[in-house]
């Protein structure tokens, strides 16, 4: 993100936003974003509308409403002469995304806009940034460590761990993969396929790569479940709810790049 937003210079490779690359074409990219990154910055012994009126000078901004129409967006109208070391943790949030907001940006970059909030100022910022992606037509790119918030916001994500991109998927197809589920697993598999699907659970019956089942429909009976597979001759061997969430995919997803990188770092040994 600090790459991105030109604070700190790649070691190696290029990055391209809006498919320029050039160092003049980056900075007029960027003209067209806007970034909170790390703490929020504002002079501490100023109150929020002098500090995006002096914000709004060095700009060059020439519309003199902007203050109070960014102001009135983030919910800071009405904090008069309160200045801002005295604000709390999500006041100052909102003061962030309110001088992200000033140049009118096309995307603004997040780094981290609920660390540290109590839950009302979680809510106070997840609702504000749901509202400056509808109405103001904002793309927002967020990085966080809080997945299940991360759950209710999200159209899009990409999982990095150590340096590298491991996953990108949609929200709708990670709703799906976190769905609750019935893992079933049986002396045949492919014979209680064709039983679920006899007994209305098609639409709804995934197998995976080891021939076992996925059952999303029907969760709350187990035992009809169970005793359909049984009059149709079919023995389970495991019949268990898997509670999958966003967490535990990610855990998951990281628990195989570790073994991944064991068994590599293994292998390069053994080739000493």
């Amino acid at each position: 993100m600090k790459i991105l937003g030109g604070l700190v210079l790649p070691t190696d490779g290029e990055i391209s936003i809006y498919g320029e690359t050039s160092e003049e074409g980056l900075a007029g990219a960027r003209s067209r974003m806007s970034f909170m990154i790390e703490t929020p910055y504002a002079k501490e012994n100023l109150t929020a509308r002098e500090n995006l009126e002096k914000l709004r000078i060095m700009k060059g901004i020439p519309n003199k409403n902007r203050v109070e129409e960014v102001l009135e967006i983030v919910g800071l109208s009405d904090t008069g002469k309160k200045v801002v070391k005295n604000f709390s943790l999500g006041m100052r949030q909102r003061l962030g995304i309110a001088i992200a907001l000033m140049t009118k940006p096309e995307i603004m970059v997040l780094d981290e806009p609920i660390n540290g909030l109590d839950p009302e100022g979680i809510v106070e910022i997840r609702n504000l940034l749901l509202k400056l992606n509808k109405e103001e037509h904002i793309t927002i790119l967020i990085s966080s460590h809080i997945l299940t918030e991360l759950s209710l916001l999200c159209t899009d994500y990409i999982f990095i761990h150590h340096g590298k991109l491991i996953q990108s998927v949609s929200a709708e197809n990670l709703r799906r993969i976190c769905k609750e589920y019935y893992h079933i697993h049986t002396d045949n598999d492919a014979k209680a396929l064709v039983i679920l699907q006899e007994k209305g659970f098609a639409g709804q019956v995934e197998v995976e790569e080891d021939g076992s089942i996925r059952l999303y429909e029907g969760l709350e009976n187990v035992t009809k479940i169970s005793k359909a597979l049984y009059d149709g001759g079919v023995i389970p061997v495991t019949l268990h709810m898997v509670e999958a969430n966003l967490e535990k995919y990610y855990m998951d997803m990281v628990g195989e790049q570790n073994v991944e990188s064991d068994e590599g770092v293994k292998l390069s040994n053994k080739k000493r």
